[in-house]
């Protein structure tokens, strides 16, 4: 059997060179003509495969880990692992320019199909941060605004037919589109809740780069050493041989008219955080709490709440907030005295923003059902939570253990599964959002990522500890618990 040779790649022709874009002053020569933007200029004319100048060698060559740049074309892919304030998402905005509106896709496309630059963010808000980046750049140089057919928050339509769209992370956000290009935001800090992890993400918009040959650009300060971020740097980086493109860099190197102070405080505060927010190194101090296979096997596939009966005894635990930057969140369990494992009943959270005291009134009311007349919780608010609880007759007690104990108390029960939890989506996503890290001190802590929350798992957490304590068992025996 004959091999058919390998097709051509497929490639779009170029209306404007990435050299041409950053440099003439009727485009975008204005923001990247300054010397402080060298690098960025040598990261992006390198990425396309446009000829280097020697200093930009040079610059390439520190920033890839020693890499030959020899490539004439395009890379498949291109990962900046960048401190922040390093002009990431500048770059990325000039990067979608580039290969949507200076670019032709006409001999590659069908009637009817529009070449689309998607950039993806953790959220809506970053993304239209994003978007933002990209308005500007266009509105700042008038040949590239009369291109412009339509625009607004999320999509920006071409007079060629192409568009650049923004969209949150999600696997389910590039299907039906043709994409010229994919820009993953910030990607180590996608949420991963076990059903939308980073890597399935990037590989469902794979095939939507399929009809254009268009690149992949992920572009992040780094975090811990997991996901598609990480996997692509440790794949790739250095590489001679290897079609994707990773350059890394601290942001000093970057961005050079920031201050010192900025870095040195960061680096007082906390030494680990800064080497990665601003030296661009990945985290070997932090690990994952708790796995997907874990979580999974102790979730119950049935009832989200199990209704109060009257031969059980419950405990609850309350994370309080005052309405406006966290969730308030109670969670009610009690433990089965045959088979020992600690079952959650029923989960309620209060999202911001909401009256503290309407929360604790609606609270109030689901431990009465229950037959709880003490609820555990921290100290946080001081004595209102005291307060208010009392006036429904419900006794406030506060937690013996701080949040990481609270933790380092329910893995146990996670890996041993003597623990039942309801198929709660935020429960779970906040679960394996958990990170732990040991302090300079040698003291474990665990707490949620950045940009995640903890609010449902911490008050589960309080809760399930309450149920497993040998003092609340023997009294659930007897009869007598609160």
């Amino acid at each position: 059997m004959k091999l058919k040779p390998a097709p051509a790649p497929r490639r779009p022709k170029s209306l404007i060179s990435m050299r041409r874009l950053l440099t003439d002053e009727n485009l975008l020569g204005s923001i990247y003509g300054a010397k402080s933007f060298e690098k960025q200029v040598a990261i992006m004319c390198a990425f396309t495969g446009e000829k280097l100048t020697d200093r930009e060698q040079e610059i390439m060559h520190e920033l890839t880990g020693g890499r030959a740049m020899t490539r004439d074309e395009i890379y498949a892919a291109l990962c900046m692992v960048l401190g922040r304030r390093s002009d990431k998402t500048q770059m990325a905005a000039a990067l979608n320019i580039k290969l949507t509106v200076c670019s032709d896709y006409s001999h590659l496309i069908s009637p009817g199909e529009r070449p689309t630059g998607l950039i993806l963010a953790n959220d809506k808000k970053q993304a239209g941060n994003v978007m933002r980046y990209v308005q500007g750049m266009i509105a700042a140089c008038p040949m590239l605004a009369r291109e412009v057919v339509r625009s607004n928050d999320e999509m920006i339509l071409f007079s060629n037919g192409t568009a650049i769209v923004v969209a949150t992370a999600s696997f389910r956000s590039a299907r039906g589109f043709t994409l010229c290009c994919v820009t993953g935001d910030e990607v180590a800090f996608w949420l991963d809740d076990g059903r939308n992890p980073d890597v399935e993400i990037i590989n469902a918009v794979r095939p939507s780069l399929a009809t254009t040959g268009g690149p992949l650009i992920l572009l992040s300060s780094p975090h811990s050493r997991r996901g598609v971020l990480w996997e692509t740097y440790r794949r790739h980086y250095g590489k001679d041989d290897s079609s994707t493109l990773v350059v890394q860099a601290p942001t000093w190197e970057m961005n050079p008219t920031l201050p010192q102070s900025l870095y040195d405080e960061a680096y007082e505060e906390d030494p680990d955080r800064a080497k990665a927010e601003y030296g661009a190194e990945f985290r070997a101090d932090l690990e994952q709490f708790v796995s997907v296979e874990t979580v999974d096997a102790v979730m119950r596939s049935g009832h989200l709440i199990i209704p109060p009966t009257r031969s059980l005894k419950y405990t609850a635990f309350v994370d309080p907030s005052g309405g406006r930057a966290d969730s308030m969140t109670l969670a009610i369990t009690h433990r089965d005295q045959e088979s020992g494992l600690v079952i959650v009943d029923r989960i309620l959270e209060k999202k911001p923003p909401f009256s503290p005291e309407l929360a604790t009134e609606e609270f109030a009311a689901v431990l009465h059902q229950y037959r709880i007349q003490c609820v555990h919780g921290d100290a946080y608010g001081g004595e209102w939570p005291r307060e208010q609880f009392s006036k429904r007759k419900i006794r406030y007690e506060l937690s013996d253990r701080n949040k990481t104990q609270l933790y380092q108390g329910f893995l146990p029960q996670l890996n041993s599964g003597t623990v039942e939890l309801p198929p709660c989506p935020v429960l779970r996503r906040q679960l394996l959002s958990l990170e732990r890290r040991s302090t300079r001190g040698g003291r474990e802590l665990i707490d949620h990522g950045p940009g995640a929350h903890d609010d449902v798992v911490n008050a589960v957490a309080g809760a399930c500890a309450l149920a497993a304590k040998p003092r609340y068992a023997m009294e659930m025996k007897m009869g007598y618990a609160t």
